[in-house]
């Protein structure tokens, strides 16, 4: 339970604070491992051709219910982006300020992200970016930097 109001630290929270990470579900299993070999995985409408994120049962073009996993290049450009000066949750205060932003594949789907390994103020609109992971224990988490 939280006993503090939304934006606000619990009492007796700490920088020690645990990050928040996904829970792989059998739904989602495949991207999450995959993720963890450093890997982009999408999921593929055999039917239509659509590719798909984020993972569901069917495909959202075409109502089959035939996806497939394929190997996404990893590369897409920045749609949209926000910068946090304030944490989103207690566990992320030290990384402030952070790059939140939606990047749309090269396969067609848009995916919200991170953007990493750059100053904040250099990211833009249309910015070239691929794909990197961060070993977080039991995931690997899905963030992009720039296209060097």
């Amino acid at each position: 339970g939280d006993n503090g109001r939304a934006g606000e630290p619990v009492a007796g929270q700490d920088f020690l604070t645990p990050r928040p990470l996904p829970r792989p579900s059998p739904l989602t299993r495949n991207f999450w491992e995959g993720a963890k070999r450093g890997e982009l995985l999408l999921q593929r409408c055999i039917s239509c051709s659509s590719y798909v994120f984020y993972p569901r049962y069917l495909c959202p073009v075409c109502g089959a219910n035939n996806l497939e996993w394929v190997r996404a290049s990893g590369r897409g450009t920045v749609f949209t982006y926000t910068v946090a000066f304030r944490p989103t949750h207690p566990a992320f205060a030290d990384l402030v300020p952070y790059v939140i932003a939606v990047v749309e594949l090269e396969e067609g789907p848009k995916m919200t992200t991170n953007i990493v390994n750059v100053e904040p103020a250099l990211v833009a609109i249309g910015m070239e970016v691929e794909a990197t992971f961060e070993d977080v224990g039991d995931v690997a988490l899905v963030n992009f930097r720039p296209v060097p």
